[in-house]
């Protein structure tokens, strides 16, 4: 009889969902650090801690999202067992909208808060877009005034040269969406879904240029694939006020703010849009923030609908090498605006707010670029094991070195070759080993061992004896290991 064919064990794939990435303890320290430095100057600028659940209803989280049109299409979403359908959140400012509805009677007005987290975003992953990723907000809702504004643009200004990023390679760019609407009064479209492709176009100015804007407001064009895209079907008299307003940007804020008159013709709702870009601009000017830091630009108009006045972007000047070996610059890291009809939906009530989003990952990313983030994650002290027997004996020693505020371990691996044990340290990053034998038990003694300068030679060394024979391994008492230890990581720091 024939033996049965065993059966083929079906394994899971060892990789992430699509689109989903892990964080090891550099990306995880490099963040939180960078997040210290952004909490510090929202802090100073008098704003709180708000943290909401990763999870909203759906029907909160309404149909803001993303160039969709459809609430659910975008985000995670499920059907829970009392068949109210839920989401996780794709952005902090939705959630904000649902808390101050919620508790604006508990709340100061204008109430000031900054959230930092994670949001999750169902849509097309692709190289460096992920559709999970980290954000940083601060937004005060309650303030109708544009000096609200002007405080946002100043904060965030104060935010990038926190974090390493220098004056020269920033710049904040405001522009007004009331202005973008008067825009279109003058081009005399009426119907919202081609006002929206209009705005979608502008959006796309920094991309394809004045003359691909052109032709996308017109019949169409061909993109750098050869595909034809669809235009918005305007005529050329509709096309002429949206082309001067992208081109509106001048020498200066004046001229600037000269063209955009002559762009938005009598419509009233987009000179209140001006004169909303003179008083930022007067108030910058009076915080010290001149057009080195923030700046007038007509090309800035944000992608999401719910933007109802000053909308601003920051962006970094700064060139980078893409994936095909061509210069660039890396481009915007942050933005947000005015959104006074978002907390209307819960409270039929138009509630005036304003804030920006910081991309923590994008952020982190032109950090690294400029060679600002060489964060070095340093392992723990590790304790060598050179007897099974005497398990309780290292364990002490990691005790004591943890109680006076050390980052210390036992070795946890086989303990047979010692080398193994260096080689683990060395892979750790770790500042100094510590290693007592039957003798040195005996003796009252341990060695100690600046890992700093052993760690190219770790890989090579089999044998106590040879390891003891390095210059950087030092004898001490026993009742010295604490005192000795952090004078050797302090030698190790200081030679960084």
């Amino acid at each position: 009889m024939a033996k049965d064919k065993k059966k083929k064990i079906m394994r899971p794939k060892a990789i992430p969902p699509k689109g989903f990435r892990d964080y090891f303890g550099t990306d995880v320290a490099e963040r939180n650090l960078m997040l210290t430095q952004i909490t510090e100057v929202y802090h100073r600028y008098g704003f709180d801690a708000l943290e909401s659940p990763a999870v909203e209803t759906v029907e909160a989280l309404g149909k803001f999202l993303p160039d969709v049109d459809r609430p659910n299409e975008g985000v995670f979403s499920w059907q829970d067992d009392d068949d109210a359908w839920m989401a996780l959140r794709y952005d902090l400012t939705a959630p904000l909208a649902r808390v101050y509805s919620q508790f604006r009677n508990d709340l100061p007005s204008p109430y000031r808060r900054y959230a930092m987290g994670p949001v999750w975003r169902n849509e097309k992953p692709g190289p460096g877009r992920y559709r999970q990723f980290y954000q940083c907000d601060a937004d005060t809702v309650g303030a109708p005034s544009v000096a609200a504004d002007a405080e946002i643009c100043s904060m965030l200004s104060d935010t990038l040269e926190a974090v390493g990023i220098p004056r020269g390679d920033y710049l904040v760019r405001v522009n007004n969406r009331k202005v973008l609407n008067g825009v279109l009064e003058a081009t005399g479209v009426s119907d919202d879904f081609k006002r929206a492709n209009v705005l979608r176009t502008i959006d796309k100015f920094d991309k394809v240029g004045i003359e691909g804007v052109s032709q996308l407001l017109g019949a169409g064009r061909l993109d750098a694939s050869g595909a034809y895209i669809d235009g918005v079907e305007l005529s050329e008299m509709q096309i002429a006020p949206v082309l001067a307003f992208l081109t509106s940007k001048g020498t200066n804020a004046s001229a600037t703010i000269s063209n955009l008159r002559t762009a938005v013709g009598n419509s009233e709702i987009g000179l209140q849009g001006i004169s909303e870009l003179e008083m930022i601009g007067e108030l910058m000017e009076a915080g010290g923030y001149g057009s080195d830091r923030v700046e007038i630009d007509p090309s800035v108009v944000r992608g999401l609908a719910y933007y109802t006045g000053p909308v601003y972007e920051a962006e970094l000047t700064f060139e980078i090498l893409n994936e095909k070996g061509q210069r660039r610059q890396f481009g915007s890291v942050s933005g947000g605006g005015r959104y006074d009809d978002l907390v209307k939906r819960f409270t039929g009530q138009e509630v005036p707010a304003t804030g920006v989003s910081i991309g923590v990952d994008r952020l982190l990313a032109a950090l690294r670029e400029k060679g600002r983030m060489l964060y070095k994650l340093r392992g723990p002290v590790v304790v060598t094991v050179m007897d099974r027997d005497r398990l309780a004996d290292y364990q002490q020693m990691v005790s004591e070195l943890r109680n006076a505020g050390i980052r210390a371990e036992m070795y946890m691996g086989n303990p047979k070759n010692f080398g193994n044990q260096l080689k683990y340290a060395d892979k750790r990053g770790c500042p100094v080993a510590v290693i007592e034998g039957g003798d040195e038990k005996a003796s009252g003694i341990v060695q100690i061992k600046d890992l700093a300068l052993g760690a190219r030679l770790s890989s090579q060394i089999e044998t106590t004896e040879e390891w003891k024979s390095q210059p950087a391994q030092m004898e001490i008492k026993r009742t010295d290991l604490v005192d000795e230890v952090k004078k050797m990581i302090a030698r190790s720091e200081g030679s960084m």
